[in-house]
């Protein structure tokens, strides 16, 4: 295709500035002719001209019959990814991937640090990083953690304005902020107050011990935020999300969790993914023609509806959790495991708590548990 201006579309004068917003915004560059000057609202022939080269991104914007919807429009416009960060290793990690997301989605970040004044509990330790001395008074130490926080924060927007620098990580708008309390409660509170798109959020890899791992900040905002949530093991391989095609999808198989697939394929928009959808097992008896049929039809929906993915089934027997999760995450190098979220506390859900973490978490796949 040439450079050449044509018209895509013709609106009146409100419907067209809209539409030049909504492309300008996706980075589509365009010109409105026809418009009458002296009285522009008036104009029922505005012409929207765009770069040919610019009309297959241009088409698929306008095909959406939700283009004019101003709700729509504002949320694209706002969109943000909250980064809660502790400053680890693997909680910039987490900014890595989350940089990357945000740039597909042309969304701002939001790096969330919470700190915990020793006056109110002295047992908690929001950070390896941050050590105090038992000598001094707690109204000190609340100061100094304060201070800290504030210190490490400037240190991490140091680095991650050298990456955006050197290449590292798309150049993405982000700001930080620092707020005192219970960190699965900060987060928990701070996306209710702002919806982001969704939140980014570093766990530690599979050599980490269990006690952290069921007591982790993570699994608190999994069991009950209403936003997704991506999680990103310290030794995750994939840096890119771009490089994200083999995904694992947990699934009871019915209509709820069809959104969730929607909205994976959202999040993550891989051009082209392999998805093994696995049934988990239930406690209550159902037949296995049942079951057959149920991945039948759900495995004919996703084909017929996501062409451009391919999709296996496969299942998970409660007599074996440890060595079907291990068969079907091993055998497959699997980038992404994605699970849908229907209520409070998706564990006990799956399968049970103890089990769910252990499986879920001690890995070095990414994870997305989605609500529906």
């Amino acid at each position: 295709m040439t450079d050449r201006l044509i018209t895509v579309a013709i609106h009146t004068y409100d419907r067209a500035l809209t539409l030049k917003a909504l492309l300008e915004h996706e980075g589509v560059n365009v010109s409105l002719q026809n418009v009458n000057l002296s009285s522009p609202v008036v104009s029922s022939g505005v012409r929207v001209r765009i770069k040919e080269s610019d009309l297959p991104l241009a088409l698929r914007i306008i095909e959406n019959q939700d283009i004019f919807n101003t709700s729509t429009l504002i949320h694209e416009k706002d969109a943000r990814i909250l980064v809660p960060v502790d400053f680890s290793d693997y909680s910039q990690n987490a900014c890595n991937i989350a940089f990357h997301l945000a740039y597909l989605h042309k969304a701002s970040i939001i790096l969330l640090h919470s700190f915990l004044d020793p006056a109110i509990s002295e047992q908690i330790q929001l950070s390896d990083n941050l050590n105090f001395d038992n000598e001094i008074s707690n109204r000190d130490t609340g100061i100094i953690v304060e201070h800290e926080a504030k210190r490490q924060m400037s240190v991490l927007t140091d680095i991650l304005l050298a990456k955006i620098k050197s290449g590292d990580i798309p150049p993405v708008r982000f700001t930080t902020e620092i707020e005192e309390g219970i960190p699965e409660e900060v987060i928990i509170q701070y996306a209710k107050n702002h919806n982001p798109l969704l939140l980014v959020m570093g766990t530690r890899g599979a050599g980490s011990k269990v006690r952290d791992l069921i007591g982790s900040v993570t699994a608190e905002v999994l069991d009950t935020c209403r936003f997704p949530v991506f999680t990103v093991p310290e030794t995750v391989a994939v840096s890119n999300v771009d490089k994200i095609r083999r995904v694992v999808f947990f699934s009871n198989f019915d209509q709820e969790d069809i959104l969730a697939l929607d909205a994976l394929f959202h999040l993550v928009p891989s051009p082209s993914m392999e998805v093994t959808l696995v049934k988990i097992p239930s406690k209550k008896h159902v037949s296995n023609k049942a079951v057959s049929e149920s991945l039948d039809a759900l495995q004919s929906y996703c084909i017929s509806h996501y062409p451009a993915h391919k999709f296996r089934i496969d299942t998970l027997s409660l007599n074996s959790l440890d060595s079907d999760y291990n068969r079907i995450t091993d055998n497959a190098h699997i980038d992404l495991i994605a699970v849908p979220n229907k209520k409070k506390n998706i564990f006990a859900r799956l399968f049970n708590p103890g089990t769910a973490h252990r499986l879920l978490f001690h890995s070095d796949i990414p994870m997305m548990v989605i609500p529906v």
